[in-house]
């Protein structure tokens, strides 16, 4: 899922100061699980900026509600209503959902009340940790699952550093060393002979050192048929 946190309200509060509609729009996929932008959350905010509006002599109108997901554009196309009668709209989902909005609606000002953290997993309540990056070529059926890309903070491919100890990253002594999750995962498969594994340099080309990605699946696209609602005769 992706994580995020909210920001900070000054902040929040300086970049919607000088318009009067504010249109708060949250999102009830990834970022209401992380706590950080559902229901609940966008309420809190709204009431905090109405206090905070009040103790400043400042006046705004605020019109706060959650879409079912605020990346997917039909989702969005639902409350276009809500959307044009504002005078800005703070996006309280990750960067895919205010980017969808301000991409429907580019004379629209959309800006983000969230932080995009990462790509992680809750590990407890209120918890939660890093463990994909997206780079377009998983690796992980040869290191017992554990991304050494995500988890490694110098993304090794053949190994420990020589700053690891005693199973910690040297970079934050806290954090397991990626390697050595993967060679005790890898034990307890009974594969430890994948350790001894030389990996080639990893290809960047599907990650995003090529610049923005974009998957199309040929099979899942509508014909320009089926976008006009007309029968398809085979």
């Amino acid at each position: 899922m992706i994580v995020a946190e909210r920001k900070p309200l000054d902040e929040i509060a300086e970049m919607i100061a000088p318009f009067r509609k504010v249109a708060v729009i949250g999102c009830r996929s990834c970022v209401a699980i992380c706590l950080a932008g559902g229901e609940k959350e966008v309420n809190m905010l709204v009431s905090a900026m109405k206090l905070k509006n009040r103790n400043e002599g400042r006046e705004q109108e605020f019109d706060g509600f959650v879409l079912e997901r605020q990346c997917e554009k039909e989702w969005v196309k639902e409350v276009e209503d809500r959307i044009l009668a504002s005078d800005i709209v703070l996006s309280m989902s990750c960067s895919l959902g205010a980017q969808t909005v301000g991409d429907m609606y580019p004379h629209k000002i959309v800006v983000p009340g969230l932080n995009t953290k990462m790509f992680g997993v809750p590990e407890e309540q209120g918890v939660w940790s890093e463990k994909c990056l997206g780079c377009g070529d998983c690796m992980i059926s040869t290191t017992g699952g554990i991304c050494p890309i995500a988890r490694c903070a110098k993304s090794m491919l053949n190994g420990p550093c020589g700053g690891s100890s005693d199973g910690h990253c040297e970079v934050n002594l806290d954090i397991e060393c990626a390697w050595y999750a993967i060679h005790e995962r890898l034990k307890l498969q009974g594969r430890l002979d994948l350790m001894e594994t030389v990996r080639p340099p990893k290809d960047w080309v599907p990650s995003h050192s090529g610049g923005r990605r974009v998957l199309v699946r040929e099979d899942a696209k509508l014909t320009q048929h089926q976008k006009r609602g007309e029968e398809v005769v085979e």
